[in-house]
């Protein structure tokens, strides 16, 4: 393993009282502890054992949520694409020498060794002052923490190395990896431990027992059909109970207007089961806030924070998704920002914001100016928490395991559970759903949250043939959409024109018969250009779409094109390079992967 990933290890400690006497504005951050920290005097009461976890649900994940997050759970899914945003993991061309790979590799493992040791000093430390009930919730706290670290590193790297005992991985850093299932295990094992500890209920943002549920019932629907083409039925009728005991617990419920899981005074919403927590801009503290900001919104919507993203753009796959079915429009403007969208709690010192671009940019994360945040908005810096898990996640989880290992279903409890988020959207319900109709409502409920990746490993691994149609003729990456380049029709669909960017050349992937060019197209029989399509060049108004007969086949386009290879996933790619220094360092990196000792 690589050396100084453990020797980070050692100053887990450090990390962790460096969070602790860190005074933010942030509410779950506003009490600053002792000035003296010393972990065997800290301990002392069961305010000071609360205050030393929370760092556990921001400084802990900061490398991580920085930029890797994004990269990895959404633009690695093609949810959006833009060839100046981490290109690299969109297209599949990774390296172990790439920095924010092995950003999201220490960082995770920070998590690991931070909760481990959290465990450690409130076993060995904490004073009779110190209530059982609070010393529980703390271990419950590290139990689901670790093992929602742990989740992320197997669905990304697969083979990972695996410990439990900081002491251990500092006296012998150099260990084997450990075989994907075991993994599994290991993260069954510690969610286990966090329902039975911690409490019914959760106080002040602290999570309940259901908060490890929801996220055991995620890792067992993983864990039924991991490298096995069927579906453990066993398994899956636990998943079913689990997301049955969440939903029913009284303790969550689904937010009625989709737009507001996404703004700030919504943060602490009844939908979120469990989030990553950031202090206040206004407290300074770089690595307790949420630094996506910078990268993902537009700088002329954020255009008194210094931000450098906007260039974000859905790709072909998603505005496919959204001409399937133009009804769903409050998901579609609460993720992406499109013409003639007008929010009124953006820009309120101007009456509201109207979007009159002939584009598409991310939406979702995107606050305005500092003024629609009361301040709180700076450059990397943003009050939104990050969703690690949310109710809308667990109705499909549930829709998943009742599905099985079937095609489709008209089960009635498999129905209700699938069109809960399609009824808070406002659309009509389904009476029957399959894998793929699964498949396209995770994608477009989650889009642009860093999830949809995560979950495509998670089926890759169940039906890998599948999933690698999916990847190579379902899926069109690399294709740059500009501004100018999406059309809104009559009918509420999107036409539109893009450009295959390879990284050294751009090319129309429109007929190029419109030599003035390329042709906007629609793969849902949408003729007519919005009239409002004004400071837009339509080339002879040439717009094609299926009633033509004008079928593309991306992929085939780009094979006629010797310059332009299309983007293959294979076994070989669909996990993360491990960092470069950590095989060079760790010769186990290059073996089989060992059974984990357990112990029992």
């Amino acid at each position: 393993m690589k050396a100084n990933h453990f020797i980070y290890t050692t100053f887990a400690g450090c990390c962790l009282l460096a969070a602790t006497l860190t005074g933010c504005s942030s509410d779950f951050l506003d009490k600053t502890p002792e000035s003296d920290y010393v972990a065997d005097k800290y301990y002392n009461s069961d305010a000071a054992v609360v205050k030393a976890i929370e760092p556990l649900y921001n400084r802990a994940w900061h490398e991580f949520n920085r930029r890797s997050l994004m990269a990895m759970g959404s633009i690695r899914a093609n949810d959006a694409w833009n060839p100046y945003v981490n290109s690299e993991f969109a297209r599949f061309q990774l390296t172990g020498l790439d920095e924010n790979v092995a950003a999201a590799w220490s960082a995770l493992y920070n998590v690991v060794s931070m909760t481990t040791e959290t465990i450690d000093n409130v076993r060995n430390y904490s004073t009779s002052e110190v209530s059982e009930a609070v010393k529980n919730q703390a271990y419950g706290e590290c139990y689901l923490l670790r093992a929602t670290a742990y989740f992320y590193l197997l669905r990304g790297w697969g083979e990972i190395v695996l410990y439990e005992n900081n002491q251990e991985i500092i006296t012998e850093p150099v260990r084997p990896l450990t075989k994907e299932e075991d993994v599994l295990k290991f993260i069954v094992r510690d969610l286990r431990r966090a329902i039975n500890l911690l409490p019914e209920s959760g106080t002040d943002h602290h999570p309940s027992r259901y908060a490890a549920k929801a996220m055991l019932a995620k890792v067992l629907l993983a864990q039924s059909g991991w490298n096995q083409p069927t579906r453990n039925e066993t398994i899956l009728s636990e998943v079913v109970s689990l997301c049955d005991e969440v939903i029913n617990c009284g303790q969550y419920s689904l937010m009625s207007d989709y737009e507001e899981l996404f703004r700030m005074q919504n943060n602490d919403n009844p939908e979120t089961i469990l989030a990553l927590r950031w202090a206040k801009p206004s407290s300074n503290e770089y690595g307790s806030m949420n630094a996506t900001y910078s990268d993902l919104a537009p700088n002329d919507i954020s255009d008194d924070v210094n931000v450098w993203g906007g260039s974000l753009c859905p790709s072909p796959d998603m505005i496919d998704y959204y001409n399937e079915e133009p009804a769903d429009s409050f998901r579609l403007r609460g993720t992406f920002f499109s013409y003639g969208r007008h929010y009124d709690y953006l820009w309120t010192n101007e009456g509201g914001f109207t979007y009159k671009k002939h584009w598409m940019q991310v939406k979702k994360g995107v606050l305005g100016r500092k003024a629609d945040a009361g301040g709180e908005l700076d450059q990397m810096a943003s009050p939104l928490n990050t969703y690690l898990m949310r109710l809308a996640d667990v109705y499909l989880i549930k829709a998943e395991a009742l599905l099985g290992n079937r095609a489709s279903t008209d089960d009635p409890k498999a129905l209700e559970a699938f069109n809960a988020t399609r009824l808070r959207a406002k659309l009509p319900a389904k009476t029957s759903f399959s894998f793929e109709d699964l498949i396209r409502e995770r994608r477009i409920e989650f889009c642009m949250e860093y999830l949809n990746w995560f979950d495509m490993v998670v089926w890759y691994r169940w039906k890998p043939q599948y999933m690698l149609d999916f990847f190579n003729n379902k899926q069109h990456r690399a294709f740059e959409i500009r501004e100018n380049d999406i059309l809104l029709n009559k009918n509420g669909t999107f036409s539109y024109r893009g450009y295959l960017n390879s990284g050294t050349d751009c090319w129309y992937f429109a007929d190029w018969t419109n030599n003035n060019g390329g042709i906007y197209w629609n793969d849902f029989m949408a003729k007519n250009v919005d009239v409002n399509a004004t400071n837009v060049t339509v080339k002879g108004n040439i717009i094609h779409d299926k009633s033509d007969g004008y079928v593309y086949d991306l992929n085939e386009l780009i094979r006629q094109n010797t310059n332009m290879l299309p983007i293959k996933l294979t076994e070989a790619n669909i996990f993360m390079p491990y960092p470069e220094t950590d095989v060079i360092q760790n010769p186990y990196f290059t073996q089989a992967p060992q059974n984990y000792d357990f112990g029992e």
